[in-house]
């Protein structure tokens, strides 16, 4: 059972460096295609939704560790703080692909790069684990 769980997990951890790996090519100015925005958005949906299931799953099926350690909680934190980042640059790029204008790189730069900070954090976390 451990082994599938981390497994999931680990996989969620892999579909989120699609969505960090897409969106430089627009923080560096390239125009997105509707199919890879598509793409590294649905990335970062399926990978909040696997790293958040079987991570808490782990927590809780794992002895030793607690819901409520620290690495844990901010990990869920930063996990949140992220897509904040993440949904401030999506919405950004769609209502410029609303409007049939490109998207510059200053647009999405800074939340992307705040996004892709807050992922190497959480995968400091979640590596080292501070605390456990």
């Amino acid at each position: 059972m451990y082994d599938t769980l981390l497994f999931l997990h680990l996989l969620g951890a892999f579909v989120t460096f699609i969505t960090v790996v897409v969106f430089p090519a627009y923080a560096v100015g390239i125009a997105p295609s509707k199919g890879s925005f598509a793409l590294g958005d649905w990335a970062w949906n399926v990978s909040g939704v696997l790293l958040l299931v079987f991570g808490v799953w782990l927590a809780l099926y794992v002895d030793g560790y607690e819901l409520w350690d620290g690495w844990i909680l901010g990990a869920i934190v930063l996990l949140g703080i992220a897509t904040a980042f993440g949904a401030r640059a999506r919405d950004e790029v769609l209502a410029q692909l609303g409007e049939g204008g490109e998207p510059t790189a200053a647009m999405v730069n800074t939340w992307h790069w705040l996004r892709t900070a807050s992922v190497v954090a959480i995968l400091v976390l979640m590596v080292w684990k501070p605390g456990a």
